[in-house]
């Protein structure tokens, strides 16, 4: 049984879990991606609640900026090279201790990240190796509720998830 009960701190990556993975193309150079409104109300949710949120991905793309900004998420790094060191950065000026970070990543950029972190998780859908390392694996696939459930199992543990109503703009 995983122990949600010590979490304050919610830290994702984009593509492949709060999307689906999948790009689509356009001719000015821009690349769309899908983003689940489920996952945004869980973001909200944990925000209002005062748990702290913080994406850390290696892409960087202005649809995903004004996304993960439109849900007031206050630390977005993107176009991160070496994740370890923005996660130990992000962590020192919080003042947040590792034990108190869950994770969710899907593939190999995310894996020494997950291994720093209190718990690390993943969707149904990540690489072979994050599957082998996560200590809870959602049964959502990225892009289609992940995000939404483990903040959910989270706030359930720790009794917040119906103390804080947020209007459904997510």
């Amino acid at each position: 049984m995983i122990d949600f009960s010590k979490i304050t701190t919610f830290i994702f990556d984009v593509d492949g879990v709060l999307t689906d993975g999948m790009v689509h193309p356009f001719a000015d150079g821009e690349f769309a991606r899908v983003f689940n409104i489920k996952d945004g109300y869980g973001i909200e949710k944990a925000l209002k609640a005062g748990y702290s949120v913080c994406i850390i991905s290696g892409g960087f793309e202005k649809g995903v900026q004004k996304r993960l900004e439109f849900l007031h998420i206050p630390h977005i790094y993107l176009g991160i090279k070496n994740k370890v060191e923005v996660f130990e950065k992000y962590l020192f000026e919080n003042n947040i201790l590792p034990h108190q970070v869950l994770y969710m990543g899907d593939d190999l950029p995310d894996l020494e990240v997950m291994q720093l972190s209190g718990i690390a998780t993943c969707p149904a859908d990540a690489a072979i190796d994050i599957l082998a390392i996560a200590q809870y694996i959602s049964p959502k696939a990225g892009g289609m509720g992940a995000v939404r459930d483990v903040i959910e199992q989270t706030m359930k543990a720790q009794d917040t998830w119906f103390q804080s109503p947020v209007s459904a703009t997510s």
